[in-house]
């Protein structure tokens, strides 16, 4: 379990694990075959496609967090995007998923110092703030 908290704790893991859930909710609500898809054309092909991309760029985020910043701005940017394309963003929870997701691993800082209340619970002594 340690290991799974050292690894999660590299990333920004819920950011990416948001914006993946919201791109598989989205593809959970298109309820349309391949055939129409097909036959309606672009837009219908642009309902699948930004939800998928919104999965792939949770995805990336989760394992290669190097690159946060590029695939979390993609990433809202296809949040967005599913509004017109995936059923009002998969009726706005995948949306709004989406667009949380990405936000938290935009804004997320590696190697920063855990919170007071957090090494307290450990079992240090939090250091006293000037």
């Amino acid at each position: 379990m340690t290991a799974f908290r050292r690894w999660r704790a590299a990333r920004p893991f819920w950011g990416g694990l948001l914006l993946a859930l919201g791109g598989a909710e989205i593809l959970l609500t298109q309820k349309a075959s391949l055939k129409v898809v097909l036959h309606i054309g672009a837009q219908g092909l642009a309902g699948y496609l930004l939800p998928v991309l919104m999965l792939i760029c949770g995805l990336l985020i989760l394992f290669n967090p190097a690159q946060r910043l590029f695939y979390s701005i993609c990433g809202v940017l296809v949040s967005l995007g599913t509004w017109l394309t995936s059923n009002l963003g998969g009726f706005l929870i995948g949306l709004l998923l989406g667009v949380t997701g990405s936000c938290l691993a935009f804004g997320w800082l590696p190697d920063q110092e855990p919170r007071p209340a957090r090494s307290w619970r450990r079992g240090r002594v939090p250091a006293a703030r000037p």
